[in-house]
């Protein structure tokens, strides 16, 4: 995989970047974990997204007696058993929650005519590591078998950023703790590696959204210990054999600094035979994926959902 920038964002996309310029925000750490996931809730748009059949917040038997975990299950139209979409935010593992990715959620139900289950996993640095990929694998084995979803047998994990580190991460627990069946794992611009020296984060690291020092801040907030370093449910492509792994669907934006290490993990899943569509959209930035209504709306997010849909749907039986 070899992705590229285009020669500038587009330009709706350099237009959200002034709007966040404008509101002089950036970056986030210096308002510490809670400011921090109060100005990102503020730039949250302020709009209902589209209608599905049924939203229902619940709670889900937590990992190896743990606490329990707080879900949002979104229910597409139509008659059921539907497919089911474990779906994990992102916002660097410390900020973030349902409401955040709400609108996506939405969109994805509709889309992909799945039951979406959104997982409301415990956020760092309160619960570093492994506190989220715990509560993300256990809502996805509760997924697995919860009779009451309607489920048809086939299961997806899927999330953005550090959710898609987190849909590596509760694919690789799956395989190694003979868990659930995962059908396809989709990982949008995902936190894969803990290593800077990625030439899209010394090129993109400031001025694109996502900071460098953002990132640093994010991880040292989930991952402390340096113990952990090398553990491939915290660092995917620590991973030392990444075989038998669901089929994977990598998205990756030209302007956003994980843009590499996304494409590393999509050429190292190839490599040890998985089934792997990536797509990198050039002309975006990280984020992108979500910008699906109100002033920040972008024709990739529509187009890059679109193709998540199709991937899912060829993996579905």
């Amino acid at each position: 995989m070899d992705p590229t920038a285009a020669d500038e964002p587009h330009p709706d996309v350099q237009d959200v970047l002034a709007e966040i310029e404008e509101f002089g925000v950036l970056p986030l750490n210096q308002y510490g974990a809670e400011g921090a996931r109060e100005v990102y809730s503020e730039l949250q748009p302020d709009v209902d997204g589209p209608g599905v059949s049924e939203v229902e917040d619940r709670t889900v038997p937590g990992y190896d007696g743990g606490p329990e975990v707080p879900v949002r299950i979104y229910r597409p139209e139509g008659e059921g058993p539907f497919p089911t979409v474990v779906f994990y935010h992102g916002g660097g593992f410390v900020i973030g929650d349902l409401e955040s990715h709400d609108i996506t959620c939405r969109y994805l139900a509709n889309e992909t005519g799945s039951v979406v289950v959104a997982v409301d996993y415990r956020l760092a640095p309160e619960h570093p590591f492994p506190a989220a990929v715990e509560d993300c694998y256990a809502a996805t084995v509760w997924a697995a078998g919860a009779e009451d979803l309607d489920g048809d047998g086939n299961l997806a994990v899927m999330g953005d950023s550090a959710g898609g580190n987190l849909a590596a991460a509760v694919s690789l627990m799956a395989r190694d703790l003979d868990g659930p069946d995962i059908d396809r794992q989709v990982l949008v611009y995902p936190a894969t590696s803990r290593s800077d020296d990625w030439p899209s984060m010394t090129k993109f690291g400031e001025g694109y959204f996502l900071q460098a020092e953002d990132m640093d801040w994010f991880h040292d907030s989930y991952v402390p210990n340096e113990v952990h370093e090398a553990n491939p449910y915290a660092n995917p492509l620590e991973a030392a054999d990444l075989s038998g792994l669901p089929p994977a669907t990598v998205i990756t934006a030209g302007f956003d600094p994980l843009r590499d290490q996304g494409a590393a993990y999509a050429e190292a899943l190839a490599e040890a035979g998985v089934g792997v569509e990536y797509r990198n959209y050039e002309e975006m930035i990280h984020g992108f994926f979500t910008m699906l209504e109100g002033m920040a709306e972008l024709d990739d997010a529509h187009a890059a959902l679109g193709g998540v849909a199709e991937d899912l749907d060829d993996s579905f039986e």
